[in-house]
């Protein structure tokens, strides 16, 4: 009988203490009930989703050192979340507490809520939906805070959380209404004061207000509980410091964060490091002191993972010291570090060429600024500048490479048979050499890999156990073994073969410089010779060139490429000095005739700038007495006349030309083009040409032609205004134009469309001829007001063509609408067409395939 009257009390009880906790009663009981389960398990819960999801967050976050870091760590993504959706799990967990401790467990008993912890619930809310960046139903939760609870304990903090998401949708001065209003109105003190007036921070930097800005992070940091947030924020501190350019304030910011050491992350302490030796004075400074910091620096072994941004530094430090030697050391050493940061390395990367560029070394600037890019954000700022720079050095390194391998082959052909004995001799014993060392390497590689063993548990060396180790010991230390490391290199070695320590190192066929081995290598002689040929002088005698046209070829191209370096030099990059070299070395070399005097003429224009008078005076007198009658003489004999255009100009050419284009006479501004673009070589004018050119050839022979015109003007012109608009057209236009269906001939899908009359071959007085008759019948058409207009189609064919058509039957029946007295005067046959497929036929000259649709 005990046991029964146990369980009814028991279920008694519990059927007691649940009428008795109620949502709807106000009681002891209940209040104190569903607070204290609110409180220790489902906001336990969400409190406990909310801090996982942020340091996942702050995981996954990276800042950006090279500027002014935000106030709180946060990646805001650009992608819009829809409802239902969440960029992390456990911001979503934490609001389902949330949701369920309200549902749950509130007790709005007559508009008044009895829980206590309600508050703290639609705060929890507020903050879950706010790390997933939802900031609208975010502001929802903190305002309802705000509205419902006015006596809370949280609701400063309500405050603080409503204006940092004021902040995140940009509402920076409401946000600094709010905030001065809230630190005006309540005492507050601790974190809620580094919170307050951290936002305002944050809010003032928005709004470009950065006294402001430093004034309230100097509260907040004073008032902050955790050293990491306060190490952060006199970091920013310092950076807004040097913004003002107030160096001496932010070293003493930066030194504040240097004083917390450990207490705060080491990458804030090893970044005001680095900030302060940016700020050094390289006139009045200890640079003993400086160069024993940096050391120090980089020998602590806990500022490993920030050796990347340390060896910058150094680099930096060398660079502002004139030691340019240790500085391109030091950047190599930085991105041989295997850095995450994108930024570093192509600052790195872009300095290196920088320096190269300097030193006219441009093809090795040009590999420089293309790992650049690489750690550039694609079409950012930072991004196109470098591939502006890039793209301006692609013309040089093309020419170059053509000037000095065809330099090299023609000084080959003038030597004597003796000397190119002599050269070849020496040539052959190199390679000898090397393919000793070569044999000599993989006898010693052949040999390691007899002597390599694989590791085994028990593997020992000379019958001694490494490291004291007894036999029945675990396996030793891979680096501990020398026959395991030994095994380890050889198969890397058979893999991978002979590397170097250096970034990409798994690329075997990168191009390498200096040395003559590497040049015999990358010479395709030698894919073609035979082991005896290999070693044989007089094989590679025979290879160099004899005939004279092949001689001749070569030293044409050599001096065109010289004409177009001098160009790129004197234009582009204003390095005058090598310039001059390129044109006189071109003077020097036999040139072509049309690049004579336009050589000289810019040689003249390279005196004045370098101040060379005498020269440049010389100069001009052979230009005006040599060729009295060019555009150049009369420039340089007239000065007043240098800006009038004359109708030889290349400007009054070109408008001549663009009109004929307008009149459609395309063959003829076809071949006019090209003849304009071979006299007027080299200067500014020429992709206006070849631009003009490629639109005749579009319009006369179709989208094929057009688009191979378009490609070669944005490769070949591609740092002109012409090639980027080439290049737009390339990568814009082209591909809305590729498709060659047509469309049906339904009112639902056109209402527009032409009669066409076709004629082959024609006359064009015949053709206008037509038009005038034709006018004259559309005249007197009742209902419809057409107009004509004459079409070149392609070189025979033209088009007349009547518009003002809306319907499909009415185009197709056009010989009903023309009145009886007019119908004798319309002989021609004609076909209608829809204005959409007509536009395809003009574009891809597929008529024949339209008129066979239509006649099927």
């Amino acid at each position: 009988m005990k046991r029964p009257s146990k369980a009814i009390l028991i279920i008694l009880c519990a059927t007691l203490l649940v009428v008795s906790c109620s949502r709807k009663k106000d009681k002891f009981i209940s209040r104190n009930f569903h607070a204290v389960a609110t409180e220790f398990n489902t906001l336990y819960n969400g409190y406990n989703a909310l801090e996982e999801g942020r340091l996942s967050l702050n995981e996954g976050y990276t800042d950006n050192y090279w500027e002014v870091l935000p106030i709180e760590r946060m990646q805001i993504f650009d992608e819009i979340v829809l409802p239902g959706q969440s960029k992390n799990e456990s911001f979503t967990r934490a609001e389902e507490k949330a949701v369920k401790a309200i549902q749950k467990h509130s007790m709005n008993i007559d508009g008044k809520e009895k829980n206590p912890q309600m508050d703290e619930a639609h705060l929890l809310l507020g903050k879950s939906r706010y790390f997933d960046q939802r900031f609208i139903p975010a502001l929802e939760a903190f305002n309802y805070i705000l509205y419902k609870y006015p006596a809370s304990d949280k609701i400063n903090q309500a405050k603080v959380w409503r204006e940092k998401t004021n902040i995140r949708l940009d509402n920076d001065d409401l946000a600094i209404k709010n905030l001065k209003r809230l630190l005006y109105q309540e005492d507050l003190e601790g974190q809620d004061l580094a919170d307050a007036t951290s936002m305002l921070a944050q809010a003032y930097l928005n709004t470009k207000s950065v006294d402001s800005a430093i004034t309230q992070l100097e509260i907040a940091s004073n008032a902050a509980k955790s050293n990491d947030e306060r190490g952060r924020y006199r970091f920013i501190q310092g950076q807004l410091y040097n913004k003002l350019g107030k160096k001496d304030s932010a070293n003493m910011a930066f030194d504040k964060v240097i004083a917390l050491n450990r207490k705060t992350p080491r990458i804030y302490m090893i970044s005001a490091h680095i900030e302060k030796v940016k700020n050094f004075d390289y006139e009045n400074g200890n640079k003993l002191e400086l160069t024993e910091l940096l050391t120090e620096l980089q020998e602590n072994r806990e500022n490993r993972p920030f050796l990347d941004k340390i060896y910058h530094q150094i680099a930096e430090y060398h660079l502002n010291n004139q030691s340019d030697t240790l500085a391109i050391a030091y950047y190599n050493k930085s991105l041989r570090t295997n850095s995450q940061d994108k930024l570093l390395k192509a600052r790195n990367y872009e300095i290196l060429g920088d320096m190269n560029f300097d030193k006219s070394i441009y093809k090795a600037a040009g590999e420089y600024y293309d790992s650049t890019l690489g750690n550039l954000v694609l079409n950012s700022k930072p991004y196109r500048v470098i591939k502006r720079k890039r793209d301006n050095l692609e013309d040089v390194i093309y020419y170059e490479t053509i000037a000095q391998a065809n330099d090299s082959v023609l000084r080959l052909v003038n030597l004597p048979e003796e000397e190119r004995l002599a050269y070849f001799e020496s040539l052959v014993e190199k390679l000898k050499i090397q393919a000793e060392e070569e044999e000599e390497k993989k006898k010693k590689e052949e040999a390691a890999k007899r002597n390599a063993g694989l590791v085994t548990v028990n593997n020992t060396l000379g019958g001694q156990n490494p490291r004291g180790r007894a036999p029945n010991q675990a396996t030793v230390f891979y680096f501990y073994n020398p026959t395991t490391v030994a095994y380890g290199k050889n198969e890397f070695v058979k893999i991978w073969g002979d590397r170097s320590l250096e970034d990409d190192w798994r690329w075997s066929d990168k191009a390498k410089s200096g040395g003559i081995s590497n040049d015999i290598n990358n010479n395709n002689v030698l894919a073609s010779a035979t082991e005896e040929e290999l070693f044989d002088p007089q094989f590679y005698i025979s290879k160099i060139p004899s005939e004279e046209k092949e001689i001749d070829s070569i030293s044409k191209e050599r001096n065109y490429a010289y004409y177009q370096l001098g160009l790129i030099y004197k234009e582009k990059f204003k390095e005058y000095e090598l310039a001059k070299s390129k044109f006189q070395n071109l003077l020097k070399s036999n040139p072509e005739e049309r690049l004579i005097l336009p050589s000289k003429y810019n040689l003249y224009k390279i005196y004045e700038v370098l101040g060379e008078n005498d020269e440049a005076e010389i100069a001009k007198n052979e230009i005006i007495s040599t060729y009295p009658d060019s555009r150049y003489a009369t420039i340089l004999s007239s000065p007043e006349l240098a800006t009038e255009r004359d109708e030889n100009s290349p400007e009054s050419l070109y408008e001549t030309l663009y009109e004929q284009h307008e009149n459609q006479e395309y063959a003829d501004v076809i071949s006019k083009s090209e003849n304009y673009i071979n006299v007027f070589d080299g200067e500014a004018i020429v992709p206006k040409f070849e631009l003009l050119k490629a639109t005749a050839i579009g319009r006369l022979y179709g989208y094929d032609a057009y688009n191979k015109a378009v490609k070669h003007i944005a490769v070949t012109y591609a740092n002109t205004e012409e090639g980027q608009q080439a290049q737009n057209i390339e990568a814009n236009i082209l591909p809305k134009l590729i498709n060659k269906d047509f469309v049906e001939d339904h009112e639902d899908v056109t209402n527009n469309y032409k009669i066409i009359f076709k004629f082959e071959n024609p006359e064009m007085e015949q053709v206008l001829s037509f038009q005038k008759v034709l006018d004259d019948v559309l005249k007197n058409i009742k209902y419809y007001d057409l107009k004509s207009s004459v079409d070149v189609y392609n070189p025979n064919t033209v088009f007349v063509i009547v518009h003002g058509l809306k319907n499909a039957q009415v185009a197709k029946a056009f010989d009903q609408i023309i009145v009886e007295e007019d119908k004798n005067k319309i002989k021609e046959p004609y076909f209608a067409i829809a204005s959409a497929n007509y536009q395809i036929v003009q574009i891809h000259k597929n008529l024949d395939a339209y008129l066979n649709i239509n006649n099927n």
